[in-house]
This record gives structure tokens, sequence and C-alpha cells, in this order.
């Protein structure tokens, strides 16, 4: 029975003991360049640095001047953290990238007194504006000020979109880990999006765009007379860049179990045209443009799985294009030095390279159009 006795004494002491509270910290950035960090904490306890070293604020040497400071009117103890608040923002820390920012204190909301055995908890507000470039955002609280949990939330009003990160508890004097910002905020630059989006166009035709490199070799082998080529690349060239921009605004949705052996069946059928055919005929253009077609939703659904950024995306759309054009014209470029230029005027061209070429091309058109039915 004592000892249960004693239990509940030391229990009554902690309840009453006069805790100084973790601050918690939340960080939210918004997608129109602004940021606001709320810091919730005692601002009795960083007035008179009492930190969470002590279990009891009594046992504080500035205790008295920590109780004289509780019970404040709201109005009088803002007046006194004003003195104070170049020296919270000189120590309190916001980094963008690798870059630390300087801090403003724009708004305190502090309660009335109440009653002043329960620590007062006011919200510190820092606000400032931030780069959309921005990918990561850290923060450091002084343990000389207290413990404290911080997190990151990311919001897009306009689209109604946020994200929040977990809870990070700091103590001894550390930074925050990283804040990853690419969930809601963070927008590329022009520059990266037009090399990131041309570098993925280049990458679908070569190396990755096997049905698209045998297409554009079976342009090329009918005919390597400049004028007949690039009036073929043109009209191939206009028509997938139709389909590719309507697929990706939503406007025509065909499944790929559809698209894809068309592709592949497109392939066969430029092939064994080559070999019944020994010049370009107008109808040859009519059936490039409507492949074209074919292929331009295909790179829709790849370009659909690379994701599109939604600030930047005509020159997301652009650049892919053009890095597909680049590709193309990088195979033309390769055929011609390898076989076209060396061999072109010989009379034994079109039996020795036109037509074997032609019928390998058609037949592994065929067997992908089978498989991609079947499978």
């Amino acid at each position: 029975m004592r000892r249960v006795l004693i239990f509940f004494l030391l229990l009554s002491f902690n309840a009453n003991a006069d805790l100084v509270k973790p601050t918690l910290v939340e960080i939210s950035v918004f997608t129109d360049g602004t940021y606001q960090v709320e810091v919730r904490a005692s601002i009795e306890a960083l007035l008179t640095g009492i930190n969470s070293q002590y279990k009891n604020t009594k046992e504080s040497p500035n205790a008295q001047a920590y109780d004289d400071l509780r019970v404040l009117e709201k109005e009088q103890l803002a007046a006194e953290f004003k003195k104070f608040h170049q020296k919270f923002t000189q120590i309190v820390k916001l980094k963008f990238d690798d870059k630390i920012v300087p801090l403003t204190v724009t708004k305190v909301d502090i309660p009335e007194p109440g009653y002043t055995k329960v620590p007062r908890i006011s919200v510190i507000t820092l606000s400032g504006e931030i780069d959309r470039e921005v990918k990561s955002i850290s923060w450091y609280y002084p343990a000389a000020f207290a413990d404290n949990a911080v997190r990151v939330r990311q919001v897009d009003k306009e689209a109604q979109k946020w994200h929040w990160s977990n809870w990070q508890w700091l103590r001894k004097d550390n930074w925050s880990k990283p804040f990853d910002l690419t969930e809601v905020f963070h927008q590329q630059p022009t520059w990266s999006v037009i090399k990131d989006y041309t570098r993925a166009g280049f990458d679908h035709i070569l190396p990755k765009g096997m049905d698209h490199i045998l297409f554009i070799l079976g342009i090329f082998l009918l005919s390597i007379k400049l004028r007949p080529l690039l009036l073929q690349v043109t009209m191939f060239t206009v028509a997938h860049s139709i389909t590719l921009s309507l697929a990706m605004l939503n406007i025509i949705n065909i499944p790929s179990n559809i698209v894809e052996p068309l592709i592949a069946l497109s392939i066969a059928f430029i092939a064994f045209e080559n070999i019944v055919s020994k010049e370009i005929k107008p109808s040859r253009l009519v059936v490039v443009f409507m492949f074209g077609l074919l292929h331009g939703m295909g790179f829709a659904s790849m370009l659909a799985d690379f994701g599109m950024p939604k600030n930047s995306f005509a020159t997301a759309l652009i650049s892919f294009n053009v890095g597909v054009e680049l590709g193309q014209l990088t195979i033309i470029a390769l055929a011609f030095a390898l076989v076209g230029y060396w061999f072109r005027n010989e009379t034994w061209y079109r039996k020795v390279v036109v037509i074997p070429a032609s019928l390998i091309i058609g037949f592994v058109g065929l067997y992908w159009t089978y498989d991609r039915i079947v499978f």
C-alpha cells in the first residue's frame, strides 16, 4: 500500500511539473513561389533560455523571469518578443537545396495568459519567397531553444494538390535531413525541360525504338535521293506530331493493343512496297502519312509513361518531338554513310541492298504483328 501511495505521489508531482514542451515546426511551400514556416513554441521559454534540458522550469536560474513573462498580456509579451526577432532569425536556419536563406518574422500569434501553470504555446510565422526550381529544403532549430519536430507540406492550391512529409524529430543540435520537394512543388527550369525531353525523344528512337528504326530504314531504302527522302520524312513527321499532340491532350485515346500491332504492320507494308515499287509515287506519301499517325500514338504511350510537367507542357511536347526528329535524322545519316554514299550509283544496289534488306524488315514486321496480336 505504501508503494502504491508513493507511486501516485510521484505521478502527481510529475503531472504538475512545469515542463518545456518540444517545439513543433510546420513548413509549407506553395506553387505560387512562397513559403511559410510556423513554429509552435513557448515564447517565454525562448526569451529566458529555458529549454528541454529542464524537467521542471523551477530548476532553471531564470525561473522567476519565466514566471513573470507568463502572466503578461499577449500584447505585452509580443512587445518583449519583438526585441528578440533579430536574434531568433539569425539562429534559426532554413536551407533551400544548399543555400541558407535569410528569415523574417511576419506574424506572431500569442494566446491570452489563462492558467499560468500551463505553458502558453505561441505560433511564430516566418514567410518569404522560394524559387520553383528548389528541389529540397532543410531546417535547423538549435537545441539551446528546445528539441523540435519538423515536417514539410507542398501545396498546389490551383490544382488542389498537397503532400505532407513525415515528421523528423531533431535533437542534439542537428539539421534536419533534406525534405524532397519533387512530389508537388518543384518545377524544372525551361532549359532542363528542353534537355530532358529532347533526350527522351531521341532515346525513344535510338537505341530503344527498334520498330521506329525499321520504319525509317524502310522509308530510306526506296530512294536515297534527297528530295524524295525529305518528302517522306516530312509527311511522317507532320503526321506523328499531330497524333502525339492530340493524344497527350487526351483528345484521342486508342488502346495500345490496337496501335502496337498496326505499327508493326506498317513496317511490313512499307518494306514490301519497296520490293514491288522502284520509285516514290504520290500514294507512297499518303501511306507514310497514315502510318505516321499510328506511330505518333505509339510515341504518346511512351511519353505518358515518362510524365509531362504541368507548367511546361508545350515546351516538353515540342522538345520530345525535336528529339524524335534528331533520332530519325541520325538513322538516315548513318544509313547513308554506311551504305547509300558508297553504293547508290551501282547497278546492283537495288538487287543486293534494297530488296534483301526490305525482305528482312518486312518479315520482322509481320512477326511483330503476329506476336502483338496473339500475346
